[in-house]
């Protein structure tokens, strides 16, 4: 086996992954047509519960279950839980590539967050980059424009709930197994949108096709978690991280073969600054890793 070998499986890796949360995101918007927001959500957390579930207690992780409830990893899946809310209503409003464009400014986020919170140096190029990719963000929502979206916002707050869940995963105790700490934002990201859902909507009856949909989802999202887990285990981070960039690539397909959504000029002018603020960023930590200066 030769030494690219692992590299290119990682590539693979990252490349599925991202294309099967892209694919449970647009069996979400398909639903979506003629469903409520949250309970859409509830019907892709019962699904996705149940398939991780038996997966859990199959590998052997059903005596550390208890370590679903540990308090980082509840916060880190309450913070998952606000992101996901906010990711369905702005999905439910906005074509999916322009949403997707928007949650991919959470890694510049986290920058943001382990400056603030944890009192890293970030650096001034980590800060140019920073408001480059912000600036792609302000792009692809255009305010103040006819193509502009009010659900806009619930783009930008998926991404910071997202860069919250980043920044708790620091303090998850290293030994929690990754499908544990799975599981538990699948379940209480299940439990919030039952309360949203009780709250705030009518429910309308489960038809087979939303039962088809959510059954697909929920998959889809269990192998976009596997999937992510796996390319970061058999390949350095450093080399599959860009990969993950794919996420607008997906997106842009399904909005297009899918939904009939083209993006307008400005909006995939925002895209490209923000891959290429994402790519920056990755780059820089590569070097830092490597001793130079950034």
């Amino acid at each position: 086996m030769t030494t690219a070998s692992p590299i290119l499986r990682g590539i693979v890796a990252a490349l599925v992954s991202t294309g099967s949360f892209v694919a449970n995101d647009t069996c979400m918007k398909l639903a979506l047509s003629d469903a409520p927001a949250f309970q859409v959500l509830v019907m892709r957390g019962v699904s996705s519960c149940l398939w991780c579930l038996p997966i859990l207690i199959i590998m052997g992780h059903g005596r550390q279950l208890p370590e679903a409830f540990h308090l980082w990893v509840v916060l880190r899946s309450l913070c998952e839980a606000f992101a996901i809310l906010c990711f369905i209503i702005a999905l439910s409003h906005m074509p999916i590539a322009d949403v997707t464009a928007l949650v991919q400014i959470t890694p510049l986020l986290v920058l943001v967050g382990i400056w603030l919170f944890w009192g890293e140096k970030v650096g001034t190029l980590r800060f140019l980059l920073i408001f480059v990719g912000i600036s792609g963000a302000i792009l692809v929502a255009q305010p103040g424009t006819e193509a502009a979206s009010p659900f806009a916002i619930f783009g930008f707050l998926t991404a910071v709930g997202a860069a919250g869940r980043d920044l708790a995963t620091r303090k998850v105790p290293t030994g929690a197994p990754a499908l544990v700490v799975t599981f538990s934002t699948l379940l209480i990201v299940l439990l919030v949108s039952c309360v949203c859902m009780l709250l705030f909507e009518v429910p309308v009856m489960p038809t087979g096709r939303h039962v088809g949909l959510m059954t697909a989802a929920g998959l889809l999202q269990m192998g976009g978690h596997l999937f992510v887990f796996l390319a970061f285990r058999i390949a350095p981070a450093r080399t599959v991280a860009p990969f993950f960039y794919a996420f607008m690539l997906w997106a842009a397909a399904s909005g297009y073969l899918v939904f009939g959504d083209v993006p307008n000029a400005l909006a995939i002018s925002g895209m490209v600054l923000i891959l290429l603020a994402g790519l920056g960023v990755v780059l820089s930590e590569g070097r830092t890793r490597q001793g130079d200066p950034v």
